[in-house]
C-alpha cells in the first residue's frame, strides 16, 4: 500500500528510503511469530507507503525502496506492525519504530546502510520493543533512475554495527551483470553469463571474499591448524606451543564461524516461506520409509520447514525429533552392512563409498538419497552422525586428491607409496601398473593404465606410478556413485556456496564436533531450579566424568536428539527457536522415576535423588533403554 502525497517542490529534495530488513524483533505470542511489515510516513506530508507483509518470523527482509520528497523541517516516521494483530484495536500489533527528524536526515543520507534501534511510539507505552531495523537513505540524483540499490544483507551477521556501504564504495556491476526489480518493488540482480538470478549484490560477494583472502595470506605461514600440512588438532584445538599459536587458532576459528554465518544467511534466502518439509516414518523401517519419502520429492519441497514425526508418537517437532530421525537414519544408511559404504581400513572407521555397491540394483538411487540427506541436515542446521574419509571432502570440493591425503586413511600404504617416491627402486621392487583389490573375498587384478600388467615400475615412471595409485585408490569403482551422491547434496546445497571452505572445514560444517570437550560442556550449561553446588549437578558431572566417550555421546542423543557438537561448541547449541544452552532441570519428583529429556530444549528433568549411586543406575538406565517422543 502506498500514497505519494503531493509532490514537492521548492525546498524540497528528492530522497530514496531503502527498507532492508529488521532484526530481533520482540516475541509477544507465546504460541506463533509475527508476520511483520513496515510503515513509512512523511509526517505532514501525506506521503506514506507500507512495505510487503513477511510471515511468521522475528527477522523480517524486504529489501523495498521508496521515494519520498523531504522539506527542511520535515521528519520520517517508519514503524514496524504485526499484520495479524492490526485489525484487533487501535495500537494492536505494534512492534517498533524509528522517528528521523530532519537533522537525523541530514546526517544519515548518502552514507550507506545504517542499523538504527527501535523504540516505542510513546516513552509512557508499557509494551515491550526490541531490535534494529536496517535503513538508508541517498539522495535521488546520486543513484539515478533505476539506479541499483546496494543489497547489505550479506552483512547483517557480523556480531559488529553494520558496515556503511555505498554505491560509490562498490562501484559498477560486473561484467555481464544487470540490476532489475520486481513487482513490488524489490530489487535482484541477473547473471547472464550463467543464466542466473539473485537477491544477493554480487559486488558485496566480492569485497568478502576479497577480505577472507587477506585474512587467509595473513594466517598462510602458520595454517597448521586446518590446513593441508601437518597432523591433529582442531579447530581452535591443538596442544602445546606458545601463545601465538593459540591466537593463529583463535583467528581461524573465527574466520570459519564467519564463514559459516554467511552460509547460514544465504540458505536462509534459498527458504521458502511457507510451507513444511513433513516426513513421517516408523523406527522399525526407518531406512526404507525415508527412502521413499525424501526421493519422491522436489529439491525446493525438500527446502521448506523441517517436520519430523515418527509414528505411533505425538512428540511435536521443534528442532529435536529431526536430530534423533538423522541419527537414527545415519546408523541404518552409513551402515557398512548395507553395502553402501565401508571403512576405510579395518582398523580405521572413516567411511568411504564401497565400489562393490553395484551388487544393489538401485545403489545410485541410493546414492542419490544419501545425498540428499546430507544437504537436508545442513540446509537445515543439523549434523551427519558419520565420519567420511577426508579425501571424501575434497571430492566434494571438487579439489584434487594428493598423496599425504592417504596418510589419515591408510597409513600403510601412504608409507609404503613415499618410501618409493624417496628411494632409489633399481633392481629393489619388482612392480608393475598392475594392482590387486579384494572384492568379496577375490583377489581381483586391476591395470592403472592400458596394458598395466606389463609395464614394470622403474626410476623414472615411479611417480606416475604413484599418482596413478593414489586415484586408483580413492576412485577405483566409485565415479558413478559418488556422481549420484554428489547430485544430491547439490539439489540443497549449491557448489558455489562451498568455495570459501575447505575439506576440513566441510567435515565440521556435515558432522559437527565429534569428540566432546567436557570443560566446554560444564561452562555452557544452564541450571534450573539448581545451582552448582545442588548434590543432583555434582553427581551429574561426576557421573558423566566416570562415563566412556561413546557413552557421553549417547547421553548428548538423549538429551539434545544428537551425539554431535555445532562447531562453535555448546554455547551454539540449537533449541526450537535458535541457540538454546543444555539445561539441567531439578524437579519436584518421586525419586523412583528415570530422568526425562526435552529434545527440542536440550533440557533434562533430573529428580531429586538421595544419592550418587542411584543418580547414576537412573541416568544409565534413561540413556540406554528409552526411546520415543510424547506430547505433555
Amino acid at each position: 500500500m502506498s500514497n505519494p502525497g503531493t509532490r514537492r517542490n521548492g525546498s524540497s529534495i528528492k530522497i530514496r528510503l531503502t527498507v532492508l530488513c529488521a532484526k530481533n524483533l520482540a516475541k509477544k505470542d507465546f504460541f506463533r511469530l509475527p508476520d511483520p511489515f513496515a510503515k513509512v510516513v512523511v509526517d505532514g506530508s501525506g506521503q506514506c507507503h507500507s512495505t510487503d507483509t513477511v510471515k511468521s518470523t522475528l527477522d523480517p527482509k524486504w529489501n523495498q525502496h521508496y521515494d519520498l520528497y523531504i522539506g527542511k523541517t520535515d521528519s520520517i516516521t517508519i514503524s514496524i506492525w504485526n499484520h495479524k494483530k492490526i485489525h484487533k484495536r487501535q495500537g494492536a500489533g505494534f512492534l517498533g519504530c524509528i522517528r528521523l527528524l530532519s537533522n537525523a536526515i541530514s546526517r544519515l543520507k548518502d552514507t550507506g546502510y545504517q542499523r538504527l534501534d527501535l523504540c516505542k511510539l510513546n516513552p509512557s507505552d508499557s509494551d515491550a520493543v526490541r531490535g534494529q531495523i536496517v535503513v538508508s537513505l541517498q539522495t535521488r540524483d546520486r543513484i539515478g533512475s533505476g539506479g541499483p540499490v546496494v543489497d547489505c544483507r550479506g552483512l547483517l551477521e557480523n556480531d559488529g554495527d553494520l558496515a556503511s556501504v555505498s554505491c560509490e564504495e562498490l562501484g559498477p556491476l560486473p561484467v555481464g551483470w544487470e540490476v532489475r526489480s520486481t513487482v513490488s518493488g524489490r530489487i535482484y540482480f541477473v547473471d547472464h553469463n550463467n543464466r542466473t538470478t539473485q537477491f544477493t549484490d554480487p559486488r558485496l560477494h566480492t569485497i568478502i571474499s576479497q577480505q577472507s583472502q587477506v585474512k587467509e595470506s595473513s594466517q598462510a605461514p602458520q595454517m597448521d591448524v586446518g590446513g593441508e600440512e601437518g597432523g591433529g588438532g582442531g579447530v581452535g584445538g591443538g596442544g602445546g606451543g606458545g601463545g601465538g599459536d593459540g591466537d593463529v587458532a583463535a583467528r581461524y576459528e573465527r574466520d570459519l564461524v564467519h564463514k559459516l554465518k554467511l552460509l547460514r544467511h544465504e540458505l536462509s534466502l534459498q527458504q521458502p516461506q511457507a510451507g513444511h518439509c513433513r516426513i513421517e516414518v516408523s523406527r522399525e523401517e526407518i531406512f526404507e520409509e525415508s527412502y521413499r519419502q525424501i526421493m519422491k520429492m522436489r529439491p525446493k519441497d525438500l527446502k521448506k520447514r523441517l517436520m519430523v514425526k515418527f509414528r505411533g508418537e505425538e512428540g511435536l517437532d521443534y528442532g529435536g525429533v529431526a536430530r534423533e530421525w538423522l541419527y537414527l537414519l545415519c546408523h541404518e544408511m552409513l551402515n557398512p552392512y548395507y553395502g553402501l559404504f565401508q571403512y576405510s581400513t579395518d582398523n580405521i572407521y572413516t567411511l568411504q563409498i564401497n565400489p562393490d555397491s553395484s551388487i544393489n540394483p538401485d545403489h545410485l538411487s541410493y546414492f542419490h538419497f544419501v545425498g540428499r540427506v546430507m544437504g537436508l541436515a545442513v540446509f537445515h542446521g543439523h549434523y551427519i552422525n558419520g565420519s567420511f574419509t577426508l579425501p571424501f571432502y575434497k571430492q566434494l570440493l571438487g579439489k584434487p586428491i594428493q598423496l599425504n591425503d592417504l596418510e589419515t586413511t591408510d597409513p600403510e600404504l601412504h608409507k609404503s607409496l613415499v618410501w618409493i617416491l624417496e628411494n632409489d627402486i633399481t633392481s629393489v621392487l619388482d612392480h608393475t601398473f598392475c594392482v590387486e583389490h579384494n572384492a568379496f573375498g577375490k583377489f581381483l587384478q586391476h591395470e592403472l593404465k592400458p596394458n598395466g600388467r606389463n609395464i614394470p615400475v622403474t626410476e623414472e615412471n615411479k611417480k606416475e606410478y604413484v599418482r596413478l595409485y593414489v586415484n586408483w585408490r580413492f576412485m577405483r569403482g566409485i565415479e558413478a556413485q559418488f556422481l549420484a551422491l554428489q547430485k544430491g547434496f547439490s539439489e540443497l546445497i549449491p557448489q558455489h556456496l562451498l568455495k570459501p571452505f575447505d575439506h576440513k572445514e566441510l567435515e565440521l560444517i556435515i558432522g559437527g564436533l565429534g569428540k566432546i570437550d567436557l570443560a566446554d560442556w560444564k561452562t555452557n550449561t544452564r541450571l534450573k531450579h539448581c545451582t552448582s553446588e545442588s548434590n543432583v549437578v555434582r553427581w551429574f558431572w561426576q557421573a558423566v566424568e566416570a562415563f566412556s566417550e561413546e557413552r557421553r555421546g549417547r547421553l548428548l542423543q538423549f538429551v539434545t536428539g544428537s551425539t554431535r557438537v555445532p562447531l562453535q561448541g555448546f554455547k551454539a547449541l540449537q533449541g526450537s527457536a535458535g541457540p538454546r544452552l543444555f539445561t539441567i532441570h531439578l524437579i519436584d519428583a518421586n525419586t523412583d522415576n528415570l530422568p526425562k529429556a526435552h529434545t527440542c530444549f536440550n533440557r533434562i528433568d533430573i529428580p531429586p535423588y538421595e544419592s550418587y549411586e542411584k543418580l547414576y543406575e537412573k541416568l544409565l538406565t534413561a540413556v540406554e533403554e528409552t526411546c520415543g517422543f510424547a506430547v505433555e
